[in-house]
């Protein structure tokens, strides 16, 4: 189901998605890349979602940690292909969301809630699990860079 640039996909990514995409330079993220370079898709963020990623990017990552210059080339790259969730969107009419195991994880139900996001996309055990125990029909997919491709960009 592609979609033409005119109605981009609503996109939420998790930071270990954004690790990929940012730092590792992961080939599983090339689906989400070209939806977003070619205007199929928009990334959304909110502040604690940004915060969340601001963190990470300074643990050591793959036995390694990012200087602070390398931070802030990731966090730059960030920001020039989001849309923070206060410029405006279109918010799913849901009540109630499921609560994840981790509550970590719950800000990314929010956000993918609050921007009317068409998918969520995690590499995270305890969000994959809410889309398999299908508890609260949630509005937006759950799945992994993998499950996208395949199902949004076929």
């Amino acid at each position: 189901m592609i979609r033409p640039a005119s109605n981009p996909l609503r996109l939420v990514l998790d930071t270990n998605v954004w690790l990929d995409w940012l730092v590792f330079a992961d080939a599983g993220i090339a689906p989400i890349r070209d939806a977003v370079a070619r205007g199929r898709a928009i990334v959304w963020i909110s502040a604690a979602c940004e915060t969340e990623l601001i963190r990470v990017l300074g643990y050591p990552l793959s036995g390694r940690a990012l200087d602070a210059n390398a931070q802030a080339v990731a966090l730059a790259q960030c920001r020039a292909i989001v849309r923070d969730v206060q410029d405006g969107f279109a918010p799913h009419v849901i009540t109630t969301l499921p609560r994840c195991a981790d509550p970590d994880d719950q800000m990314f139900l929010e956000l993918a809630r609050d921007c009317g996001a068409d998918a969520l996309i995690t590499k995270d055990r305890d969000l994959l699990s809410l889309a398999t125990r299908n508890v609260t029909p949630l509005p937006f997919r759950i799945c992994t860079p993998r499950e996208f491709a395949s199902a949004f960009m076929s």
